[in-house]
């Protein structure tokens, strides 16, 4: 071992299973990086010298460092070769198959990232006078006509940051248009199968939460959701397609039972992309829906930056949306910031400014690219995709509800009973196999869950690949190789952490003197 390497807790050992003893550490041509202030000889120098400063007067009074700082230095060369090695453990979309259920992992196509960073976009300041940013502001009045066009709304807000942002801004807005009324409600009913953040915003907003149970098929029972409403329910916050990968099919029902009572529908539109093209979420009669730019249309999770997450309102609560919002007058775009007159009751201001650029112009480059028809293939893509992979492995792995699915499909752990392997087990193996694994345990309805959700941007090889290794993991499981899975994973830069310990002791500081380690 290199002097300086460190010997943490889930590296892969030398001459552990996957892991063959090497003098280096090493594997391969790939390094055992160790962190900048492990390198040998990592102090006291630096890659640069900069001149000695004079100053004639000590503007921090008597706080000024009499010490050394103690940071550590490396030359140029080891800089360069520590961040590329970092970079190179990294896994994402661009190096393999992201099978991540309800996240969206695709292709960002590259012109879209060129688009984005050309500098009349993504240099401005969002202070800038209007009349220097007519060309961005008409961008986003475009991409909001798109996204009433085939949400079938009225209205929209491109202000919130993220899906969860949105969240706020409908709830929000249901709450304004609540209070206008004089109508104070205190309950928002969130079925099992919806998103976590969906409950988190309607308790952050003031709200009870009150759980609306499964059906035996995974979708909301009406009847179970008649049963719940009262005059104490200020609405639903409901996902679809749900987190169990179903179209929620009644939810037209849905809407006109709770708009019965008094109460709004917000749509969780996390899922918009296994929809778009195909269902006006207008038209089933929902009252605010987010859309998650950066995952519907074009940009996956941790793809290039920030999210963004615009909410499109129906006539009954679109003039309760946040400000700004965007006008044309005279031919020229301004952005109005305070309310308009008696008929604008807006709750105000979300945020700062006036949301994401660059997920702005990679949406609308998406959209425009593809055109209506275009997007509709997309979702038809993203629903075979899912449904090809449950039809393949259908024999092999179990599933929790009748098909078919939408955007990504759900299996559960029945097919794992007596082989000792667990959920979690398999989904380290796949690691070994070279895939990200899916999303685990959850939805939380269905015990052992796996779900899966390949996009509309794999090729039917990559599937197929990925299909086979799912097939040989169960046949494997199946015929009593447990230490294939327990041990898992075991050619991975990192070995399986104790995740218990992890999590309930964390060791969250670094000892310079060598006598701690890094967070557990």
């Amino acid at each position: 071992m290199v002097t300086g390497m460190r010997d943490g807790e889930g590296m892969a050992p030398a001459g552990a299973a996957g892991a063959p003893e090497t003098f280096t550490g090493h594997r391969g041509l790939l390094h055992e990086e160790p962190l900048i202030c492990e390198y040998p000889g990592a102090f006291g120098k630096t890659g640069v010298d900069l001149p000695d400063v004079e100053i004639d007067e000590a503007p921090l009074a008597g706080f000024l460092r009499e010490e050394p700082i103690g940071l550590p230095g490396l030359t140029e060369p080891e800089a360069v070769r520590h961040y590329t090695r970092l970079s190179q453990l990294n896994y994402g979309i661009d190096t393999g198959f992201f099978p991540l259920g309800s996240c969206t992992m695709k292709h960002n196509p590259r012109l879209n990232e060129k688009l984005a960073r050309l500098p009349g976009l993504a240099d401005i300041h969002p202070l800038q006078p209007e009349s220097t940013v007519q060309g961005a502001l008409e961008l986003m009045a475009e991409l909001a006509d798109w996204l009433k066009r085939l949400t079938g709304m009225p209205a929209v807000t491109l202000v919130p940051k993220a899906g969860a942002h949105g969240e706020l801004a409908g709830i929000m807005a249901i709450r304004a248009a609540l209070e206008a009324r004089g109508d104070a409600r205190r309950v928002i009913l969130v079925p099992e199968s919806a998103h976590g953040t969906n409950p988190a915003t309607a308790a952050f907003c003031g709200y009870d939460v009150r759980a609306i149970p499964a059906g035996a098929d995974g979708r909301v029972d009406p009847a179970a959701l008649e049963a719940a409403l009262g005059p104490e329910i200020a609405g639903i916050m409901i996902t679809n397609p749900n987190t169990c990968g179903l179209f929620e099919r009644d939810m037209q029902q849905i809407s006109e039972l709770v708009h019965a009572a008094g109460g709004f529908v917000y749509c969780d539109g996390a899922n918009f992309n296994a929809i778009v093209g195909k269902v006006r979420p207008g038209d089933l009669g929902v009252d605010a829906m987010h859309i998650n730019l950066h995952k519907t249309f074009s940009t996956p999770h941790g793809g290039g930056g920030p999210g963004s997450g615009p909410v499109v309102f129906s006539e009954a609560l679109a003039p309760f949306a946040p400000l700004p919002r965007l006008e044309c007058d005279g031919g020229r775009w301004r952005l109005v910031e305070w309310p308009g007159g008696e008929e604008d009751r807006s709750f105000g201001r979300l945020c700062a400014f006036h949301g994401q650029m660059g997920m702005f112009v990679r949406a609308l480059a998406f959209m425009m690219s593809l055109g209506r028809d275009g997007l509709k293939r997309m979702a038809e893509d993203a629903v075979l995709a899912a449904n090809y992979i449950r039809a393949r492995l259908q024999d092999a792995i179990t599933t929790p509800f009748p098909g078919p699915s939408m955007h990504e499909v759900l299996f559960d752990d029945r097919f794992l009973k007596g082989t000792g392997v667990t959920t979690l087990d398999f989904a380290k193996a796949l690691i070994d196999e070279g895939f990200h694994p899916m999303t685990i345990y959850f939805p939380l309805v269905v015990h052992g869950a796996m779900l899966v959700e390949p996009t509309e941007t794999e090729s039917k090889a990559s599937l197929d690949e990925f299909i086979m290794a799912m097939r040989s993991l169960a046949d494997a499981a199946r015929k009593g190789e447990v230490e294939r899975f327990t041990e898992a994973p075991r050619l991975a830069p990192r070995r399986r952490l104790d995740e218990t310990r992890a999590a309930r002791s964390p060791r969250l500081t670094w000892n310079m003197a060598g006598e701690g380690k890094a967070a557990a």
